[in-house]
């Protein structure tokens, strides 16, 4: 049984502190009495796997809602946008979208900031750079799924980025994947036109080695969310063949 389902199955002996546990209480919370099932029955406790994969989840989520209202309120698109992306980006199963539908409505009418979340989702995995590239990368998706990027938003991920770590320089490749950019095949690979055929390979090789998917299971990104890093993993392939191919033909 994966962390969902000790989630909707069962109360929880122990998760996570701070602005993304209180989500996460008031959701399942929210779901024992939908089930008409007591917190104080037997206790399901989440390995540290499952606890990552648990915050992954939870943080997209929050952060998400508080993207939706970058511009000061959700509207039914911005909601829709949201969906559609749970629905045709992640395609999660209904127990996950289920679960992810409430934690953005939660999460979009608490008081607490976008920054508070990111703060707390940097602390939890401060050690593991490529998870938090990871959540800034959906983020990015996320925010430009409806095929704008509104001013508002890009401040908000950006100061996930300042909080993160992540310089400059990997923020704007990271963005030029989902942004028109006609060199977008460079920015997958976070290279840059004047960089030579070895300096290219050697950036996709460690590309290939962070994203494969037995690496990114271990690392303990959801299940949910292995569709979306194995979807970059071949991204990465594409794009290292259309950079090749487009220079030896030069």
């Amino acid at each position: 049984m994966g962390w969902l389902g000790k989630a909707v199955g069962g109360s929880i002996g122990f998760f996570v502190g701070g602005p993304i546990g209180a989500i996460f209480g008031t959701v399942i919370g929210h779901q024992f009495d939908k089930n008409g099932q007591s917190s104080g029955g037997f206790k399901q406790v989440f390995s540290p796997q499952e606890r990552s994969q648990a915050v992954f989840f939870v943080s997209a989520f929050s952060m998400a809602a508080k993207l939706a209202r970058a511009d000061g309120r959700v509207t039914k698109e911005e909601i829709d946008t949201v969906d559609n992306f749970i629905r045709n980006q992640l395609r999660l199963d209904n127990d996950a979208r289920d679960m992810a539908i409430k934690i953005f409505n939660v999460a979009r009418n608490s008081k607490e900031p976008f920054d508070v979340f990111a703060q707390q989702f940097y602390e939890l995995f401060r050690q593991d750079h490529q998870m938090l590239i990871s959540m800034l990368e959906l983020l990015i998706k996320i925010a430009t799924a409806d095929g704008t990027f509104h001013p508002n938003e890009e401040k908000m991920i950006r100061r996930a980025a300042v909080i993160f770590y992540i310089d400059q320089n990997e923020y704007e490749r990271l963005k030029a994947v989902y942004i028109k950019n006609n060199d977008k095949y460079y920015a997958v690979l976070g290279a840059d036109k004047s960089d030579s055929d070895d300096e290219i390979k050697k950036k996709y090789r460690k590309l290939v080695m962070e994203y494969h998917p037995d690496r990114v299971i271990a690392k303990g990104l959801p299940e949910e969310f292995t569709k979306f890093a194995n979807k970059k993993f071949q991204e990465i392939h594409e794009a290292y063949e259309k950079v090749m191919k487009e220079r030896q033909a030069a």
